[in-house]
């Protein structure tokens, strides 16, 4: 069975179990914070939110501290780290999976390798979606706004997504627009091997998800097992930093260490890491993927590092459909 959290209040805990804010980007938070409070949320930051120092918010303890006593105190209704980085791995070890209630964690990048663990860990739902600086802005695009949809969504219940009609092509930091995003180029998602496929989401990053396999942290078979009563995985990631080869390489150890043995199909945000190496494109690599594993493949979706972004609930039951590069995403909050 899976397990969601409620949301019952709009008070947000905020730490930074990855990377936090340096002094000259504190700006960002307080923004954030005065977009929250518009909303009616109150922002209660943890110190390491407003600290970075050698790749990492604070040490791996103090992050593993703060993030779980937010987890513990039930004046938090709700997690959103400031935004990711790259040392998340270093808290796996220090967090007391069993002792973690059920509460909603938005976020992606290097925060989904937690949102990942927590889900195959506990059986509990985890919200794969934007990060906290990226939703300062006067008004949220209609993509990334869905997030409080999902997290405010109970159990049994169905929440429906579409594709964006535009994404960003590049960042422009320093010129943001009202909901910060440059949103220029129009929405295609494709697919391969078949437009449509249901099963329970599970997925994030496929940089940082990497690291899991073989290890009490990347468990899927127990979490397939124990938790889904053997449904199929609907498997979504995003690519941060990964080149073609680098992401064949992954697929394959994935697949051989048997994550692929019983899904359902495969979706893949948007990526800007993903250049041809000699040819080799990352269409190649899904039809590869699509050959390999008999299922659709479909790509190019609001998730990850080119957005806006949908919101991916780990562990919810999910039916999708590509038609003439629109898409839709339905998720029901099925136990």
């Amino acid at each position: 069975m899976i397990r969601y959290p409620q949301l019952t209040g709009r008070t947000v805990g905020v730490t930074a179990p990855s990377s936090g804010i340096p002094t000259e980007l504190h700006h960002l938070l307080h923004e954030a914070e005065k977009t929250f409070n518009r909303h009616g949320f109150t922002l209660r930051f943890q110190p390491s939110s407003w600290t970075q120092s050698n790749a990492k918010s604070a040490p791996a303890d103090v992050r593993a501290s703060e993030l779980t006593s937010l987890f513990q105190d039930e004046t938090i209704d709700l997690i959103i780290p400031p935004w990711g980085g790259t040392l998340l791995i270093e808290i796996l070890d220090r967090i007391a999976w069993d002792a973690l209630p059920a509460k909603w964690m938005l976020g992606y990048s290097d925060v989904s390798l937690f949102l990942f663990v927590y889900t195959l860990k506990t059986g509990i739902a985890s919200a794969h979606g934007t990060n906290l600086v990226d939703l300062r802005g006067e008004e949220w695009d209609e993509t990334s706004s869905r997030w409080l949809d999902v997290v405010s969504a109970k159990e049994g219940e169905t929440v429906i997504q579409r594709a964006s009609e535009h994404y960003q092509k590049e960042w422009q930091h320093g010129n943001p627009t009202p909901h910060i995003y440059h949103l220029t180029e129009t929405t295609e998602w494709k697919a391969m091997g078949g437009t449509e496929a249901t099963g329970r989401l599970l997925g994030g990053c496929i940089d940082v998800l990497l690291h899991t396999i073989g290890t009490p942290y990347g468990d899927i078979h127990t979490f397939q097992r124990e938790h889904l009563n053997g449904e199929p995985i609907l498997w979504y990631f995003e690519n941060a930093e990964f080149d073609v080869p680098a992401l064949k390489r992954t697929l394959l150890q994935m697949k051989w260490a048997g994550w692929f043995n019983h899904t359902s199909g495969i979706l893949f945000g948007r990526s800007e890491a993903q250049q041809p190496a000699q040819g080799y494109t990352a269409e190649d690599v899904y039809a590869e993927l699509q050959d390999m594993l008999d299922v659709p493949v479909i790509y190019d979706i609001d998730c990850g590092h080119v957005p806006p972004q949908l919101t991916l609930v780990n562990g919810a039951h999910a039916s999708i459909q590509v038609e003439d590069g629109k898409g839709t995403l339905i998720q029901t909050f099925k136990g």
